[in-house]
């Protein structure tokens, strides 16, 4: 089966079967691959010049084309007078093609790795393992990763850090600890993705004249602002219905804010018509708060009797789920919103139900679900450490299990589809670190799904908006401390007004 591409708010992240592809493109386009090289070594040596300290620094380098790359690097940073130890895992004579090549242009001693030789080292070069290493690191790689950690070195990382998997964003093993990671033509999802992205440091990635057109079709990409200029935007015609009609099943007595934040960031996101059903201690706080919703209590008759005239006035999107607590009633509120033909966003309280049965979420409407890690794991019978070492395919498989759009919330929130495609949202937002910016999200992405577009842009689009008004909110407040959920569902129209077509 065709892989379907992907759309063009994403940025490509290439695995690194794909930056093969495109490394062996180049070459069939004419470019010497020892030019790649020399190109990628160089900038490496910049990186490394501007930002080790003073004094020697050891270069690190395994048998292929990464230690290669490594090996440029001494070269040059030795030829700009810089003090500079080789050390290589691997005999000399085991380079090959273009790293071999690099060996024999390189006028400095190469010297099988000792831990005492990095002695009088005040930095390094982490040239060991590329993108296509696979496994955790050996010996005597393994050695060098634990004597670098041991002597506090300050490492740049080729390509990226050993030890982490550039196609999953995993841990393998143990991993080299970047201050910054030069990459080179594309990133992967690896150097994105937790827990791998905490090992990056500043990500720098560099042009090294690998031409466009390589036959690549990526299944993981990068979010751009450009996803908030795909959505619709109100015309002069528009009204109330045309924007959207949003209800929200919401705030139960223990959490009746969440009911109003998710209400609020439906309104704040765009809907042009809100009805909240919420917990009777609610009910005053969402009126009070949002006084252009309806509003009413959670019935004591039947759910179905309630939520049907609901639906038959008018409902474009269902947002069910944050803070309804585990109760029966609750439960029937889920159900008989995923029993309905509209659009659903399932957040919250709303998976509990499913815990370990992500298959039973399948429905023929459109539906989105917005987990953080603790909830996905149950979804997907995981433990948390399980499920936070392995979140990129994690959220694949419950995308597919579910045949639903799955944002996997957090620094790094992944947003699945059941294909296979995943979108990343790399945009850091500490202010969101707070209570009640999850029930936000989940009204603005209603109120996008409303919009009557596509669930996968709607979701992707909404974590884009949440991020921006985060952002929007940290610098009005003058720091991300203190931000509450409240402040980053105001701040949801100026973040996509920011970003309308001109």
């Amino acid at each position: 089966m065709t892989a379907s591409p992907l759309p063009s708010w994403l940025a490509p992240l290439l695995s690194p079967e794909e930056l093969g592809i495109s490394d062996r493109f180049a070459v069939e386009q004419g470019v010497r691959g020892f030019d790649l090289m020399l190109r990628a070594g160089r900038a490496l040596a910049v990186a490394a010049a501007s930002q080790l300290p003073g004094g020697r620094i050891a270069v690190l380098c395994g048998p292929g084309n990464n230690g290669g790359d490594g090996l440029v690097a001494a070269q040059a940073l030795h030829e700009a007078g810089r003090d500079v130890i080789v050390l290589i895992t691997r005999g000399a004579d085991g380079y090959r093609g273009d790293a071999a090549l690099a060996r024999d242009a390189c006028s400095l001693p190469l010297r099988a790795f000792e831990p005492t030789l990095l002695d009088g080292a005040t930095g390094a070069i982490d040239a060991l393992l590329g993108t296509g290493a696979t496994g955790a690191p050996r010996n005597p790689e393994l050695e060098v990763i634990r004597t670098v950690a041991e002597r506090g070195l300050p490492v740049i990382a080729c390509d990226l850090p050993t030890g982490i998997d550039a196609a999953t964003g995993e841990i393998l093993g143990e991993a080299i600890q970047a201050i910054r990671t030069v990459t080179f033509h594309r990133p992967s999802p690896g150097h994105v993705v937790r827990p791998a992205k905490g090992r990056v440091g500043v990500l720098q990635v560099v042009d090294i004249g690998i031409p466009a057109g390589a036959p690549v079709t990526s299944q993981t990409g990068a979010l751009t602002d450009a996803v908030l200029r795909a959505l619709p935007t109100r015309g002069g015609d528009s009204h109330k219905y045309a924007a959207g009609a949003v209800v929200v099943l919401a705030g139960g007595a223990k959490y009746p804010g969440a009911g109003l934040l998710c209400v609020r960031g439906a309104q704040r996101a765009g809907a042009g018509y809100v009805t909240a059903v919420v917990s009777e201690p609610a009910v005053a706080l969402v009126r009070g708060a949002a006084p252009e919703a309806i509003v009413q209590a959670f019935p004591d008759e039947s759910v179905d009797d309630v939520l049907a005239p609901l639906l038959a006035h008018r409902a474009d999107a269902i947002v069910v789920g944050p803070g309804l607590g585990d109760d029966d009633h609750a439960a029937a509120l889920i159900d008989a919103a995923l029993g309905t033909d509209r659009p659903v966003v399932l957040d919250a309280d709303g998976l509990a139900p499913f815990a370990g049965t992500p298959e039973r979420l399948r429905r023929s409407a459109p539906l989105i679900i917005t987990p953080h890690a603790g909830e996905l794991a149950r979804l997907l019978g995981l433990s948390s450490a399980q499920l936070s070492a392995a979140r990129l395919g994690s959220v694949r498989e419950a995308a597919r299990r579910s045949q639903a759009v799955v944002v996997l919330k957090g620094d790094d929130t992944l947003i699945a589809v059941p294909d296979g495609r995943v979108a990343i949202n790399d945009l850091p937002v500490p202010a969101l670190a707070t209570a009640g910016t999850g029930d936000v999200l989940a009204g603005a992405i209603g109120a996008l799904l409303a919009a009557g577009i596509d669930p996968w842009l709607a979701a992707c689009a909404g974590v884009r908006l949440h991020a921006r008004a985060g952002r929007l909110a940290a610098a009005q407040a003058g720091a991300p401390d203190g931000v509450v959920a409240f402040d980053v569902a105001e701040h949801l129209p100026a973040a996509r007004g920011s970003f309308r077509p001109s």
